[in-house]
């Protein structure tokens, strides 16, 4: 009886040719500054004298931004994961708002023969400027390119897919567990300052999937990293979530806390020390190193507070691995959906539904039942 033939192993990250790694972007040199704010800020009406206040952030650091450098890292960091587990996937890089740009990523792929392209972007969570936003430019893009391509209109060069939101992802929180462990090694009886990225109220509302929004994902994201430090040392801190960064006209209500003003109020209260730990970031970019390592840390120091800033999740070895758990799981879900079949379930922890790998109508609209007018890849219907 003849024998069969060994089996090929499978290709855990088919049908996708390459990986996307999409981030926001930031200025390279004092040069680029306001052509960098002029492209976050684009329709928005914000005059350059305005700018030009946000733009001394930027220029405090010599004028560039700290995020390309990390996004570089981060890349380097998943080709090493993803060729120690022998998966041939190239990892490119684009920007929404900066050098290289999204288009011009995609345009590399598929001039290297990728036609289905699968996303991921260095936010954690779901919100209009986390998740949809980069759907919008993810469209635009493909759009661009295929005019270069010179293709009729309405057809895109390339298939592309996103992983989902992935606050919920065990590595991510175990990667600030670690951090936040590492903090308080220095000061032991710290209270721990979750921050993130504060954003409208209007955007706030409009970011819920199954009851989840942007402010409650980060809530569960902090109680696990407290319940992941307790295991740890036997010791549950106390916490509160915190915001940072808000922009726009004073009358318009934003997510608070501040940090500044909550630190304000724990110094008030006889708390002497606290972790700084920024759940709400991927990296150290200018949001942590200019709002929580400049000003933040200032406003301890004028408080008397002892402080320790936690490190962003960064490149840490377990972080990467589980991005490129998320890419395989992303894969294996693409290939049962061709196939008609269920997709797996997906890896993650806490009591929050995981967001699903295709955007459902209306997800993470910049405000709740109103259209941006800006088509979105990655969506069940890219008007919606």
């Amino acid at each position: 009886m003849a024998l069969d033939a060994p089996q090929q192993p499978q290709n855990l990250t088919a049908p996708y040719d390459a990986l996307l790694l999409a981030s926001f972007g930031g200025p390279d040199g004092p040069d680029d500054v306001m052509p960098f704010l002029r492209n976050v800020t684009a329709g928005k009406g914000i005059p350059d004298e305005r700018l030009a206040e946000v733009a001394e952030h930027y220029h405090h650091f010599g004028g560039a931004s700290p995020i390309n450098g990390q996004n570089l890292a981060l890349q380097r960091a998943l080709v090493a994961e993803l060729d120690r587990r022998g998966l041939d996937l190239p990892v490119v890089w684009g920007n929404r708002n900066w050098t290289p740009y999204t288009k011009d990523a995609l345009a590399a792929a598929h001039a290297d023969g990728a036609r289905r392209v699968l996303a991921l972007v260095t936010s954690a969570y779901g919100s209009y400027s986390g998740c949809r936003q980069y759907r919008e430019d993810f469209w635009s893009s493909l759009d661009a390119l295929a005019v270069d391509l010179g293709l009729p209109e309405g057809e895109h060069p390339l298939v592309l897919d996103k992983i989902r939101p992935y606050f919920d992802h065990p590595a991510f929180v175990a990667a600030n567990v670690d951090a936040v462990v590492e903090a308080l090694a220095q000061a032991p009886d710290a209270r721990v300052v979750f921050v993130t990225h504060s954003v409208p109220d209007t955007m706030e509302e409009a970011s819920g999937y199954a009851g989840a929004t942007y402010s409650e994902q980060h809530f569960e994201v902090a109680r696990l990293v407290a319940q992941g430090v307790a295991e740890r040392g036997g010791r549950a801190p106390e916490w509160d979530l915190t915001y940072c960064s808000r922009s726009g006209p004073p009358s318009q209500p934003w997510l608070e806390p501040d940090v500044n003003d909550h630190l304000e109020s724990l110094a008030a209260a006889g708390v002497t020390s606290v972790v700084i730990a920024p759940i709400g970031f991927v990296s150290d970019h200018m949001e942590v190193v200019f709002d929580l390592d400049t000003e933040a840390l200032e406003t301890a120091r004028e408080l008397g507070l002892t402080a320790v800033r936690a490190d962003s999740v960064g490149v840490r070895d377990v972080f990467v691995r589980g991005l490129v758990d998320l890419v395989v799981e992303r894969a294996a879900a693409a290939r049962a959906t061709d196939a008609g079949q269920p997709a797996p379930e997906p890896v993650h922890v806490g009591t929050l539904p995981p967001r699903p790998d295709v955007c459902a109508p209306g997800c993470c609209r910049r405000q709740a039942g109103v259209d941006s007018g800006r088509l979105a890849a990655c969506g069940v219907d890219p008007r919606a």
